[in-house]
């Protein structure tokens, strides 16, 4: 019998969590069902007092997941599927719940069979290690893992093969030399990546009311809004980290945010939920450095950024509101940082400037949305068929912003606070420019990221906030 033959006789054992799947079933499913009802904390508790076998029961009894949702390594699908097709037994040996482990069974449909954790054991460890001995005997089989729990198996097994090892897997891998299955390039700053830090861009609108009343060189001022800053910026990056466990199945659909640090797997849950309690940490420190007021508007910020991650991003309208409030919360922020005080027109201005780019923002994603005419965009509250509508709402809301800028520049406050307020009326030719040209690339499919961010990268637009701010200067500093 040559070595084919023999391997052919030999089944392949291959683990679920870290390894077919890059994610671990448990700790994804506890996180759906505490945010989708965050009382179930207290139940979490309890199953964990009757052992980890009970809590997988009942969290894959609750989390309604579908198979299709997880994110599968396409090289270890692949593998596995020339060694079935070679008529080698491919068996999932998972300490997964019987419902995860059979739909993924079903749905990767190379599988001969499949041993799972049951109510009352748990099949991880020394106990699937057991479980395989008993089932083919002792160097019987050829195991796929991943991490520390699987070394007992790799020790057992005829052969070992290692996926996207952890620490301790990685070590045994090296000193047994065994099989290391190449699964892509692994993305250092996937971490980084998913707090947004790119996103922290929106947030110099802080400095905007300190900028405006002409404070810019008055040292605490500048101290506070660069402790503002930092707080809000590291308070909304822990509402992205949330934002995305909680929508990991309709990221998972969708065929860029699939791409995500969580959605992808690069970024483990656990790795997730330490990240949001870090940065709501830091936060909160800068926080107490800075007045009152600004402590309220971020708690503002927090609960409503909260309220859009869980509702409100899913109705209609609703959502884009939400986000131009959202946005122009971070001027208020501002103003509270530095004890400025707010304008009317500016407020104003910020809440039709910002809706039209939030509308923008679904536009984008309705054009790119691949669906049946009148059919509904997944996770939001909007049809197919509402492309144009948010289109034209969005244009409109671009000439109300400069409609209003102009009512801006000729009120009474800004007559008085500035030396040469005709130096100001090129603002508004400069705000419908800005946003125009922002629709029309949406429009040539040419905007693929947050209209926000867009402005921060783009030069023509740098450009024009480059002149803007030469001509409030020259406003506030021409001779009288």
């Amino acid at each position: 019998m040559d070595a084919r033959t023999e391997t052919r006789h030999i089944p392949l054992c291959v683990d679920l969590d870290g390894t077919l799947v890059a994610a671990d079933t448990l700790w994804e499913g506890a996180a759906i069902i505490i945010l989708r009802n965050p009382l179930l904390l207290f139940s979490i508790v309890y199953w964990m007092f009757k052992g980890k076998a009970r809590l997988k029961y009942e969290i894959a009894a609750r989390t309604g997941r579908e198979a299709a949702d997880w994110p599968y390594r396409e090289a270890v699908l692949n593998r596995l599927k020339l060694e079935r097709a070679s008529g080698r037994d491919v068996i999932l040996v998972t300490g997964a719940a019987e419902t995860v482990a059979l739909g993924v069974a079903e749905h990767a449909g190379v599988f001969s069979s499949v041993l799972h954790s049951t109510r009352e054991i748990n099949l991880t460890n020394r106990k699937k290690r057991e479980r395989l001995i008993e089932q083919f005997g002792e160097g019987g089989f050829d195991y796929m893992g991943n991490s520390r729990d699987d070394i007992p198996a790799f020790e057992a097994a005829r052969k070992a093969i290692v996926v996207a090892p952890d620490a301790a897997a990685e070590n045994w891998r090296r000193m047994h030399d065994a099989e290391r299955l190449d699964i892509g390039k692994f993305d250092r700053l996937a971490p980084l990546k998913s707090i947004r830090v790119h996103q922290w861009a929106k947030n110099v609108l802080i400095g905007v009311p300190m900028v405006l009343n002409h404070d810019i060189l008055q040292v605490q001022a500048l101290v506070n809004v660069v402790f503002a800053f930092f707080a809000f910026s590291f308070l909304a990056s822990a509402v992205y980290v949330i934002n995305d466990l909680s929508d990991l199945t309709n990221d998972r659909r969708h065929p860029k945010k699939r791409n995500r640090p969580l959605a992808s797997g690069q970024v483990s849950v656990p790795v997730g939920l330490a990240t949001v309690l870090a940065l709501i940490l830091a936060s909160l420190s800068l926080t107490a450095a800075l007045p009152l007021n600004f402590a309220l508007v971020l708690g503002f910020y927090a609960i409503a950024t909260t309220a859009y991650t869980f509702v409100l991003k899913r109705k209609l309208l609703v959502d884009v509101f939400t986000l131009a409030g959202l946005y122009t919360v971070r001027i208020v922020a501002g103003a509270a940082a530095t004890g400025t005080e707010l304008s009317f027109w500016l407020l104003s201005f910020s809440i039709f400037f910002f809706l039209s780019l939030a509308l923008v923002k679904r536009y984008v994603e309705l054009d790119e949305y691949d669906g049946r005419s009148g059919s509904q965009v997944p996770g939001r509250g909007y049809l197919s068929v509402d492309f144009e509508m948010v289109g034209q709402a969005g244009v409109a809301s671009a000439f109300t912003a400069a409609l209003v800028l102009a009512l801006y520049i000729h009120s009474k406050e800004m007559q008085e606070m500035y030396q040469q307020p005709w130096a100001l009326w090129p603002l508004c030719p400069l705000v419908l420019y800005m946003l125009l040209r922002i629709w029309m690339l949406a429009r040539r499919r040419m905007l693929h990221e947050d209209p926000v961010v867009f402005i921060m990268r783009d030069w023509r637009s740098l450009l024009t906030m480059a002149i803007g701010a030469v001509l409030v200067l020259a406003g506030a500093l021409g001779p009288q």
